[in-house]
């Protein structure tokens, strides 16, 4: 039998001790049986924190309501390219029934990330892409809005309650979680967690990023929005959003929202509405 470079031995040895399951590349983490899916939608920090925009004003977040259908898990091979864009090829796949819509600002400041929908049953593997589509909600607080964003950004003397309210649909596909642990492997009987994760420092950007750092370049800042205040309050759907900011900024508005979808730090492949020219 030909030895294995020690390389890649010690990979094997990492995934077994980790996971139980010994992986080998391109392939599933088959292991017979069904267990459980729990979908997450999670915010992270700057949400449940909040954090100060790339121009200084002090967001804090009282609701972010996203609304999320069509939510499937794969366990694909070979693994799904997000930067590539292409279909996804899966010999397993699970799917989420309904529209969910939920609060990624719920809870306190260190709650963790908000359930979606479970799924029992799911035969066990690695799940490892996501798709999912940002979609309206039907009823409830976001009702006719696929994204509504609530809370108040502070500057100076200067205090803005605001609302930001998005009703296209976008559809993204992702493919690995990437972050502190590994998500995605189920084994018979257990359960997993397949987290679809929202960066909200892509539209404000982050004081503690540099600012010619590529995401403060491409982040609109909250002054725009500021700048449209009425009596102290930025009240603003997307018809206002493009009546009052410039076309430029609109532009990168409109560039920004497909981006919000990720999975940890792991990028996603988003399909954005056809009518917004990109």
């Amino acid at each position: 039998m030909q030895k294995l470079p020690i390389h890649i031995m010690l990979v094997v040895v990492l995934v077994s001790a980790l996971s139980g399951i010994i992986l080998t590349p391109g392939a599933t983490a088959e292991t017979g049986g069904a267990g459980t899916v729990q979908f997450v939608a999670n915010g992270e920090d700057f949400v449940r924190q909040g954090f100060t925009s790339k121009d200084g004003w002090a967001i804090q977040f009282d609701h972010v309501y996203i609304t999320l259908g069509d939510v499937t898990a794969y366990q694909t091979d070979p693994p799904y390219d997000a930067e590539a864009g292409d279909e996804v090829s899966a010999g397993v796949s699970v799917a989420l029934p309904g529209v969910h819509t939920v609060d990624l600002a719920a809870g306190d400041a260190d709650a963790a990330p908000i359930p979606v929908g479970t799924i029992a049953d799911a035969p066990a593997g690695f799940y490892n892409a996501v798709s999912f589509v940002m979609m309206p909600a039907e009823s409830g607080s976001a009702a006719g809005y696929s994204l509504v964003v609530l809370g108040t950004a502070t500057k100076d003397d200067e205090s803005n309650p605001f609302t930001l309210k998005f009703a296209d649909t976008y559809a993204f596909t992702c493919g690995e979680y990437i972050g502190d642990m590994r998500k995605g492997i189920l084994q018979e009987g257990g359960t997993t967690e397949l987290e679809m994760t929202f960066h909200f420092d892509h539209l404000f950007g982050d004081a503690d990023t540099p600012q010619d750092d590529g995401l403060n370049v491409g982040a609109l800042g909250f002054a725009p929005l500021a700048a449209l205040a009425q009596d102290g309050v930025v009240d603003l759907d997307m018809d206002a959003l493009q009546t009052g900011l410039s076309s430029a900024d609109y532009q990168l508005m409109l560039d920004i929202l497909p981006t919000l979808g990720h999975v940890g730090e792991g990028h996603c492949h988003c399909t954005p509405p056809a009518d917004t020219g990109q």
